[in-house]
């Protein structure tokens, strides 16, 4: 056989091993992804953005799981007193004292609030220190995004907190159809009480979520 001939086998050969061009197919290693996928936010796409359930998208609005703790918790104390009444103390009332950093016999709302929010898990306070004041307790819920001021329509959650300028502060228990709010508040008469006020909170300031 001639150079030429072995040459030309040579070419026909190469040509017998390259591959076809590839089909519209899914590559070896991967799988399709199904559109139910996607739209679970599953798709394994690198860089992808998983997408959010309805719960978890910012301003779903409703009461949180924190909030709901802390309102069952404070339902259990009520008709807790004052020993002797307007002492400000008494043995469950220093309990919740304990819930706040450093705070001395008085008046004990946010002592109260502080408590039941530790008992939900969802302590106030950058560190969980919870709250002596009412004004502090307003000011971190505004620095950290949980405050929304009353009036204009808002109506609070059950397990929000409710608050009166820098004096008194309860937590809402429910919310009427007609906007009558329901509370429980420490220090009110003297004790744990329950109170109802009128769909403007009867001059609330404002609201803060727990959690």
């Amino acid at each position: 056989m001639s150079v030429e001939a072995v040459l030309t086998r040579i070419a026909e050969l190469q040509h017998g091993l390259q591959p076809t061009a590839p089909g519209p197919t899914t590559p070896v290693g991967e799988t399709a992804t199904p559109f139910s996928s996607l739209l679970a936010g599953q798709s394994g796409v690198a860089g992808a953005t998983p997408m959010a359930s309805a719960a978890a998208l910012p301003g779903a609005g409703g009461a949180t799981s924190a909030g709901q703790r802390a309102m069952q918790a404070a339902q259990a104390e009520v008709g807790v007193a004052e020993q002797p009444p307007g002492s400000n103390d008494a043995p469950r009332i220093a309990q919740y004292r304990q819930a706040t950093a450093g705070s001395g016999i008085g008046p004990w709302c946010a002592y109260f609030v502080s408590w039941a929010a530790q008992q939900a898990g969802a302590p106030l306070g950058e560190a969980g220190q919870g709250f002596g004041g009412v004004s502090a307790v307003a000011g971190w819920a505004q620095r950290t995004g949980r405050w929304t001021p009353a009036g204009n329509g808002s109506r609070p959650n059950p397990g929000d907190l409710i608050v009166w300028g820098g004096e008194h502060i309860g937590i809402v228990e429910s919310v009427d159809a007609d906007g009558s709010i329901h509370t429980i508040e420490g220090n009110s008469s003297n004790a744990v009480t329950r109170r109802t006020h009128g769909a403007d909170g009867d001059g609330a300031s404002g609201y803060v979520r727990i959690g």
